[in-house]
């Protein structure tokens, strides 16, 4: 298999989708996703989008939320020309068909999350992220320059001799076929890398692919031991994982123990509330606390969250009249492929937008809702700045051949080693001897899943627990090195945060060394 094309999107998130549809008006676009095009990262973002809709509001005010949640680390020049640009792509969602929640007015209904000080927060109750996916996916299906390549894995980047990316080998998932997609363009857009912890609210897709491509490819990397962990997901160890947006505690639902203990404040930004509800756990025994919406209007609460009102009662707990069990969970990755403010990547010709990418926006920790923000903004930008590209291939490129797949019940055991270590040591509170210990043996695991790629090639689950496991390093590797705490990186050996030494970025080489960034 061979595509030539203009432009070459992988993922089909927000920023995919929105840079696709933009995309096709310049020229023909494939976009590469591993499974169903409606599946990913977005689909399962519950709160919203922050945009500044409101004549009380600003982005002054947007601006310092972001920049306290980013804990002194984030590119203010970044953080005040992406709010700046919200109500823009707000209403270019709009136009392509996204019906977000109105007031009996007929004006957009905003909600106020953890770390706002004012209600920004663009909703579709509580389905924000699946019904612009939703939005998305029919617009990309209009456009006839659009090629949706679903159940398609892209495998590496594809380089020409001067380093250059004309695009990125990729294999059919469904019939195994391999072949090339080449193009003038390539944006990542793969979302996250929740999959590398045990405990995740992400779906089953969210590997940190992209990083490892791009990784691998020699691009830089950054600010990767930064990983948010969201307070509420229902906790049910028998069922899927299912986030409970922070909204509904914005909405006036508290944080209790068993004993209906209001503990901490639910309003605080998510690595504060993450940490208390892991101490208070640890401390009591306990498996999980309870969010107690009790207190709130019924009727109120079941029509501005129906969605979690509805899963929520198949699975036995009423919300207007129990408390719903909780833990917290890997949620997004603040770090990412380094970009600058048009999304270009160190590689030359390839871009990255929304949770794959680190352009500095998010800092240390991600204010609420302001993930699909800054996917929307930097996909406009990405195309903006790419233009219209030619489309090159190098004078020669390897061939992907299939191999003897990999024994799956091996490569699944070294799976949840990895998942395992990295929630054990490397999740929401870590310590020097941990990260020592998970530096060590994921070198181990690194080396003996490389072998088994020389020797299976390409093989899906394969592919995957490669990327897996070298996400894993580099996070692990990322936060042993940064000897404080800030934002959603907790040390408790370096327990306080150091503003003379390292308030600064935490840069990965291509080399593989690792580096501090600007200096605020």
């Amino acid at each position: 298999m061979r595509i030539d094309v203009d432009y070459l999107v992988m993922g089909s998130g927000v920023a995919g989708l929105f840079f696709a549809i933009q995309a096709a008006e310049c020229g023909r676009v494939a976009v590469v996703t591993k499974r169903d095009r409606s599946e990913s990262n977005t689909r399962y973002a519950q709160g919203g989008i922050a945009a500044v809709m409101d004549r009380a509001d600003s982005v002054a005010r947007h601006t310092r939320d972001t920049e306290s949640a980013g804990a002194g680390i984030c590119r203010t020049s970044v953080v005040e020309s992406v709010i700046a640009e919200g109500p823009a792509v707000i209403a270019q969602l709009v136009k392509l068909g996204a019906r977000f929640t109105r007031d009996s007015s007929g004006a957009l209904s905003l909600a106020r999350e953890g770390g706002h000080d004012a209600a920004r927060v663009v909703r579709a109750d509580d389905m924000t992220g699946r019904e612009v996916a939703r939005a998305l996916v029919a617009a990309a299906e209009a456009l006839p320059n659009i090629s949706l390549l679903d159940e398609h894995m892209a495998i590496d980047l594809i380089l020409d001799e001067s380093g250059h990316c004309c695009g990125a080998f990729v294999v059919n998932g469904e019939t195994g076929a391999s072949g090339a997609v080449y193009a003038g363009a390539t944006l990542l857009a793969t979302g996250g890398c929740g999959q590398v912890f045990l405990h995740t609210t992400n779906p089953p897709i969210a590997n940190g692919d992209g990083v490892a491509m791009a990784w691998r490819a020699g691009a830089q990397v950054g600010n990767m031991e930064f990983v948010q962990f969201h307070p509420t997901m229902f906790h049910d160890p028998d069922g899927p994982a299912f986030l409970i947006t922070e909204a509904l505690r914005g909405h006036g639902a508290i944080l209790v123990d068993d004993c209906g203990y209001a503990f901490t404040d639910p309003l605080a930004t998510r690595d504060i509330v993450s940490r208390s509800i892991a101490r208070h756990m640890r401390e009591s025994g306990r498996t999980c606390v309870y969010l107690d919406a009790t207190g709130c209007n019924a009727a109120d609460t079941i029509s501005r969250f129906p969605n979690i009102y509805q899963y929520c009662s198949e699975r036995g707990v009423d919300i207007t009249k129990q408390r719903l069990p909780v833990v917290p969970a890997a949620h997004y990755s603040c770090g990412g492929v380094c970009t600058n403010e048009f999304g270009q990547t160190s590689v030359a010709g390839l871009y990255a937008a929304g949770e794959v990418a680190m352009s500095g926006f998010h800092g240390a920790n991600r204010l609420a809702s302001n993930s699909l923000l800054e996917g929307l903004v930097f996909a406009q930008r990405a195309l903006r700045h790419i233009g219209h590209p030619e489309t090159s291939r190098p004078k020669s490129a390897t061939e992907l051949r299939g191999r003897e797949s990999a024994d799956s019940m091996q490569l699944s055991a070294l799976r949840e080693r990895t998942r395992q270590l990295m929630w054990t040591e490397v999740g929401i509170e870590r310590n020097d001897a941990g990260l020592a210990r998970a530096c060590a043996e994921i070198e181990t695991l690194r080396e003996e899943v490389e072998a088994l790629y020389k020797n299976h090639g390409v093989d899906g689950q394969l592919v995957q627990l490669r990327n897996l496991v070298t996400v894993a390093d580099i996070v692990a590797r990322s936060a042993r090195w940064r000897l404080e705490s800030r934002g959603c990186h907790f040390n408790a050996d370096h327990a306080e945060c150091d503003e003379v030494h390292w308030r600064c970025e935490t840069l990965l080489t291509s080399s593989g060394q690792l580096a501090k960034g600007f200096r605020l």
